[in-house]
This record gives structure tokens, C-alpha cells and sequence, in this order.
């Protein structure tokens, strides 16, 4: 199978269970709206090593958010109900409440809730209120710059992490621009975020490790291009730059749009040799999404 003359391997990606909750940040400005957001989603790329998964999943006109103010809407991700709890306090208390003119608000209908703001509400040591905003229960907490507005609970679901795509180029600013573009278009799937740098992943692992029994997950040395002749590698001989996107989303369906749409845009681009993808024989997780079936 080929796109624009670039060939999509026969493989699949493994992606694997996580909750997920979806979060509205919004501020006086589209701007501050935008740093609260992005201080929010900070070292999350990677369960592997960070304490959740997040990302900025799309801009919320002024005119569709309960404030009448622009925002951004965010995903925070844990496999763990308790610890997602954890990062949602952690991150709106210190990243979002400390942000000037910022507020939060719920994005995820659910019967399943976590009571963050009602814990949360406290730090306004007695001063705090409860109103409504929009048909929202929220806090209205006083801080030095007025008052922060906090829904009073967020939903959360079952999603999906680690839908991912491999961009083989032929050399590794070509694979950069590749990223890129992918990237730019999963921005319009909605439900989706790609929590590594920028969106893209410079340095795909692998479960475990081959010689070092502590390590949850270490190189994915079929994958390097510096080891290509000291390894049975995966990389075609022309191949000088890889990349891969990795995608986590409420559910099955918007990660395989993401995928698709993020891999027709690397498609595009001159000098992008191959999609691939990466799998580990369901030692990584029970979804299993064919690059073909996208299509």
C-alpha cells in the first residue's frame, strides 16, 4: 500500500488502556489561556517516566466556553483512578490557579467523577464560595489577582494511549518537517492529543531491556539509525531520519482518525520514504491498530 508514493508497511501499532479526563482552561486572553494550559500538561510525555500523560488537545473560541472567555481544552492521563485524582490537584492547583486570570472547567460528561476543585476549595482557607456558572457547579476561590473559578468535579473515562505511526525520510530534517505536519493535522481531531515535545518522538523505546533487567523500557535500537549496521535493524538502508507520533484519546475511534490524518500530512511531504509502526507482540497493551485498516 502506498500514499503520494510512500510506502505504508503491512504492521500495526499497540496501543494500551488509560483513564482520561478532558479539562477547559480559559483566562482573559487567548494568550494567558494558552500558558495556563501548557504549564498544566508539563513533563507528561511518557507513564514510562513522568507522572501522567497530557497535552493541549484544541483552541475553544470565547463563544462556546462557560465564561464567555477564550481557552484551551487539555487531556490528562493515568492508568490509575487515585493518581489521575492526584495530577489533576496538583496540576490545576499549581499550575492552573497560579496562572493569572485562569480558570477551569469540566469538558468530559461522565458518570464517573473526581472531586479535584472540592478539595481544592480549601485553599481559600474559608474565604471560598460555591456558585453556578453556565448550569456549572464551580468554587470561586480569592486570590491576590480576584477570584479563581474552578468546576466542581471533572469527568473521566477509559481511553486509549500509545496509537502511534514511524516517519522513515531520507534524512533527518526531512523527517522533522514530516512530524511536523502530522502533528499539525491531528490538532484538528478533536479527543486527541500527542503528548511528546512538540508532538513528536525523538527517541521510541522499547518494553524492557536486553541487557539491563532494572529498566521498564530502554532504546529501540531496530529503530536508530546509528545502529543500523549492528543490529538486525528495521530501517531501510535510505533512511537517515526517524521519528515517530504517539497518540493517546477518549476512545479507539479518535485515535485512529488521528493516526490516519497525521500520516496522510507525513505522506505529503518530499522525501518521506515509509510509515511504520511499533508493536511488542501484546506486551504492551490489548488494542491493536492496523495501519492498512486506516485507511
Amino acid at each position: 500500500m502506498e500514499i503520494n508514493g510512500v510506502e505504508i508497511k503491512e504492521t500495526y501499532a499497540e496501543g494500551f488502556g488509560i483513564k482520561v479526563t478532558r479539562i477547559l482552561v480559559t483566562a482573559a486572553t487567548a494568550k494567558l489561556a494558552k500558558i495556563a494550559a501548557t504549564e498544566a500538561t508539563g513533563y507528561a510525555t511518557s507513564v514510562i517516566g513522568c507522572p501522567a500523560e497530557a497535552g493541549i488537545d484544541c483552541f475553544v473560541p470565547s463563544e462556546c466556553t462557560p465564561d464567555g472567555r477564550p481557552g484551551y481544552a487539555i487531556m490528562i492521563c493515568h492508568a490509575s483512578k487515585k493518581a489521575l485524582d492526584h495530577e489533576l490537584m496538583e496540576r490545576i492547583g499549581m499550575c492552573v490557579l497560579t496562572a493569572p486570570t485562569a480558570a477551569a472547567f469540566n469538558l468530559l460528561e461522565s458518570e464517573d467523577e473526581l472531586k479535584t476543585a472540592f478539595k481544592l476549595k480549601y485553599f481559600g482557607d474559608g474565604f471560598e464560595k460555591d456558585c453556578c456558572i453556565d448550569g456549572r457547579k464551580v468554587h470561586s476561590i480569592p486570590i491576590m489577582s480576584g477570584d479563581f473559578i474552578v468546576e466542581s468535579t471533572f469527568g473521566f473515562k477509559a481511553g486509549v494511549a500509545g496509537g502511534n505511526f514511524f516517519i522513515l525520510a531520507k534524512d533527518q530534517i526531512t523527517g522533522v518537517k514530516a512530524a511536523q505536519m502530522a502533528v499539525a493535522a491531528i490538532r484538528n481531531i478533536p479527543g486527541t492529543i500527542t503528548p511528546f515535545p512538540g508532538g513528536m518522538v525523538a527517541s521510541g523505546s522499547k518494553v524492557g531491556s536486553n541487557k539491563y533487567s532494572f529498566l521498564p523500557a530502554s532504546t529501540n535500537e531496530k529503530m536508530c539509525v546509528t545502529l543500523k549496521d549492528q543490529v538486525d535493524s528495521d530501517i531501510r538502508e535510505d533512511a537517515e531520519g526517524v521519528f515517530e507520533i504517539v497518540i493517546d484519546g477518549l476512545d479507539e475511534e479518535s485515535v485512529k482518525k488521528a493516526m490516519k490524518a497525521g500520516i496522510v500530512a507525513a505522506c505529503s511531504v518530499d522525501g518521506v520514504l515509509e510509515i511504520s509502526a511499533g508493536n511488542f507482540d501484546g506486551k504492551l497493551g490489548a488494542y491493536i491498530l492496523n495501519l492498512h485498516d486506516l485507511f
